[in-house]
């Protein structure tokens, strides 16, 4: 299988592209799913870290940026929910949902990638969210790639 962004050869089970990152599986289009249980995580979450070192272990390999994107809105019933929840004030069960499905999913992605690269963990993590349209959430996840081994291990 090829990417369409950069041309790249890449496994047939990809979602990712391993050299530009851009994603090869095809967009879910449609109402809004449930998440369903996760039954595999890609990496270990207790190796991924917004700092730039991981305590107890050195950095032997950057493999570079990875990264995890998608976009959600709620449905038009949950937009009328949260419009009434809305003027009572307070937490919006239904729009706080969907965010962090959002966020959950990105999260996700961009630990599927890493591993796609052969990654033990990510250093730099972050979310960056925009809403792109009224009641329409973008959420990236982004880190750098990095495999990383315990202090006690070096001598190459």
């Amino acid at each position: 299988m090829h990417c369409t962004m950069c041309d790249a050869e890449i496994p047939n089970d990809s979602k990712f592209c391993i050299i530009c990152g851009a994603a090869v599986a095809p967009a879910k289009t449609g109402a809004t799913e449930r998440l369903t249980p996760i039954e595999h995580i890609a990496l270990d979450p207790s190796m991924i870290t917004s700092a730039f070192t991981l305590p107890g272990y050195q950095m032997v390999r950057s493999l570079g940026i990875v990264r995890g994107l998608t976009v959600r809105s709620a449905s038009i019933g949950g937009q009328i929910a949260a419009a009434f929840q809305s003027l009572g004030g307070g937490n919006i069960r239904t729009m706080t949902a969907v965010c962090e499905h959002t966020r959950t999913d990105a999260y996700l992605m961009v630990l599927a990638h890493a591993a796609q690269l052969g990654a033990n963990a990510i250093i730099g993590f972050r979310y960056d969210t925009t809403e792109i349209a009224q009641g329409m959430t973008e959420v990236l996840a982004y880190g750098t790639a990095v495999i990383v081994e315990p202090e006690g291990n070096a001598g190459g």
